[in-house]
C-alpha cells in the first residue's frame, strides 16, 4: 500500500457530518499521513480547527476566503480572524483566489480579498492555497507579485494552462493535482510530467471531484489513492515510489512538523 497526503480536503464540510471519524480512518486505512483540512471561510476554519484538534499529528487545517464568498468578506472583522487561526496552528492562507467561471463576487472584489490574504500570508510567513477558475492571467499577475514578496503558494486542484504552471514554478510555488486527472475527459498526462517531483501535491478536494470509479458520489481522502496512481502512470513511476515524495513534500510546503507528521 503506498502513502499519501491530501493537500487539500474539506473534512469540516457540513456532507461528513454523519460519518467524519469513519471517513478519517478509511484515509488512514488506504495510506493518508497527512489531510489538510480547508478552511475556505473564517467559520469553514473554525469547523476546520475543531477536525484538527481532535486528531493531532494526521489532520492540519488553514483559514482563508474563497472567491466564491469574497462579497461577504469584510477586511476589518475577519482578517484578524484569520490570523487568529495562525496562532491557534492553521498551517496555510486559504483557500483563496480568482473563479471567473461563476463570478458569484463582482471581479474586482475577489481581487481585492485575494490581495489582503496574499499581505496577511507574506506578514505571517505562511503559504497560500490557490483556487483559479478562468483567471489564469490575473492570478499569474497575482503569483508573480506573491513570489517577489516571498510567498510560496500551491495552485489547488490544477489542471492548466501550462504556462500558468511555469509562471507558478519560476516563483517556488507548487501544483496539486486532484481526482480529475482520472476523469475520461482528461487528456494532458504532459501537464502531470511538466511539473517537477518535488513540487507536486496531491488532493481529493473532497466532498468533491470523486475520481473514477467513484465520479457523482461523494468523495472521500481514501480516494486519493487513486490519484496518487494515475499521476504516477503518468510520470513513469509505482505509487509507492512517488508516495513517499508526495508526503515529503506536503510537509516541506506546509511546514509540518516531521517528527509531529504520522509515518
Amino acid at each position: 500500500m503506498a502513502v499519501f497526503a491530501d493537500s487539500h480536503v474539506h473534512l469540516a464540510d457540513s456532507a461528513f457530518e454523519p460519518d467524519r471519524e469513519i471517513v478519517i480512518r478509511h484515509a488512514v486505512d488506504a495510506g493518508a499521513s497527512i489531510l489538510v483540512c480547508i478552511g475556505e471561510s473564517p467559520d469553514a476554519a473554525d469547523r476546520a480547527l475543531a477536525v484538527a484538534a481532535a486528531h493531532p499529528g494526521l489532520v492540519w487545517h488553514t483559514a482563508g476566503m474563497h472567491p466564491h464568498e469574497a462579497t461577504s468578506f469584510d477586511l476589518a472583522r475577519d482578517l484578524p480572524r484569520l490570523r487568529q487561526h495562525v496562532a491557534m496552528g492553521a498551517v496555510a492562507v486559504g483557500e483563496c483566489g480568482l473563479d471567473y467561471h461563476y463570478d458569484h463576487a463582482p471581479r474586482d472584489v475577489q481581487r481585492e480579498i485575494l490581495r489582503s490574504q496574499v499581505g496577511l500570508a507574506a506578514e505571517l510567513g505562511l503559504p497560500l492555497v490557490i483556487h483559479s477558475r478562468e483567471a489564469a492571467d490575473d492570478t499569474a499577475a497575482m503569483v508573480r507579485e506573491a513570489g517577489q514578496a516571498g510567498v510560496r503558494g500551491v495552485l489547488h486542484c490544477f489542471t492548466g494552462p501550462v504556462v500558468l504552471a511555469e509562471t507558478a514554478l519560476e516563483a517556488g510555488w507548487y501544483v496539486s493535482f486532484s481526482g480529475v486527472v482520472t476523469f475520461r475527459k482528461w487528456d494532458d498526462d504532459g501537464l502531470i510530467r511538466a511539473i517537477p517531483a518535488d513540487r507536486i501535491l496531491l488532493e481529493s478536494d473532497a466532498p468533491y471531484l470523486a475520481p473514477v470509479p467513484f465520479r457523482g458520489k461523494r468523495n472521500e481522502p481514501a480516494h486519493v489513492s487513486l490519484t496518487l496512481a494515475r499521476v504516477a502512470t503518468a510520470r513513469g513511476q509505482a505509487p509507492d515510489e512517488l508516495g513517499p515524495i508526495v508526503v515529503e513534500n506536503t510537509v516541506r510546503f506546509f511546514g509540518l512538523a516531521t517528527s509531529k507528521a504520522r509515518s
